[in-house]
């Protein structure tokens, strides 16, 4: 009987909210994760869990057994990582957020050369545009796109990326070539949902600042979403250079108004502390930093 293992499962069902979601992410069959807490209840003789076939809730003693569980795992991942910082060696399973695009197209594909450099780290990737807590969800690192916050975590830039106004050619042959952001008033726009100043769109052209207030035909949380409408012809874009080079470079986007520039954007690799870096966040740190080239820029 490994009751440390019967602890992580739980912790894990409770972290997933599923038993389907903590069998993924531990590698075991549902069933396994379901005789692990059995087995951890008949052990302790109470029930941590109440089972719906709608969710999964904390009974009052489970919450008290929960969080001290939760204690004991990170004490054993904090032991192994301050083993691994002093022996040098990365090693142990390096959790992971990122942005869905920048996810996909940027760092997936670098994933493999890593693990190849350092073939004691598993990882653990999450893909989501919605700002985590890395402490609260227990991740290692993530990154961040934007303007970063006053904070208490620690944040290393990797590189820079500018958002960029931009169309397909045959909508602008339909509409007409906006010359000016105030323009954009009598044009369908395509907006990101998550953009930190929503509807209104800031340029610095050759008069200074310029705001403009848009009208979106279309909003969506994904950006990949408003970029396959703009390339069907749908309207205007504002979006980060590393999303949208590949369509400049082609010609299939057209940038407008160069001479107005929207913001520029950190990319961002943050971590909760410096003290006690594991070596194997360290070894993601200057991995990414040599790859992105420490604030290298998207076009």
């Amino acid at each position: 009987m490994n009751k440390l293992l019967q602890i992580e499962v739980l912790v894990e069902v409770v972290r997933s909210g599923s038993f389907v979601g903590a069998a993924e992410v531990l590698g075991m069959s549902k069933a396994a994760v379901s005789r692990h807490v059995s087995e951890l209840e008949a052990r302790l003789g109470m029930r941590l869990l109440q089972r719906t076939t709608r969710r999964l809730a904390l009974t009052e003693a489970g919450q008290i057994f929960h969080a001290r569980s939760k204690d004991i795992l990170d004490s054993v991942s904090e032991s192994e990582d301050e083993i691994s910082t002093q022996t040098g060696t990365a090693s142990g399973q390096l959790r992971i957020s990122a942005p869905v695009t920048f996810g996909v197209r940027h760092l997936a594909p670098l994933w493999g050369e890593f693990r190849r450099r350092h073939p004691k780290v598993t990882l653990d990737i999450t893909l989501a545009d919605r700002v985590v807590d890395l402490i609260e969800e227990g991740y290692d690192l993530a990154i961040r796109i934007g303007r970063l916050s006053s904070s208490t975590l620690v944040s290393r830039r990797l590189a820079i990326t500018r958002m960029v106004l931009c169309a397909a050619p045959d909508y602008l042959a339909a509409h007409g070539t906006p010359r000016h952001p105030h323009e954009l008033a009598g044009h369908e726009i395509l907006a990101y949902s998550y953009w930190s100043d929503k509807d209104e769109w800031r340029f610095d052209g050759p008069e200074g600042a310029v705001s403009v207030r848009t009208q979106p035909c279309l909003s969506s949380n994904s950006g990949d979403t408003c970029r396959a409408a703009a390339l069907a012809c749908q309207g205007v874009i504002l979006q980060p250079s590393f999303l949208v080079d590949t369509d400049l470079a082609a010609g299939t986007l057209v940038e407008l108004m160069p001479e107005y520039r929207a913001v520029e954007l950190g990319i961002y690799a943050v971590y909760p502390t410096r003290k006690h870096v594991p070596a194997k966040v360290r070894a993601l740190l200057d991995f990414l930093g040599e790859r992105f080239g420490d604030a290298g820029r998207f076009r």
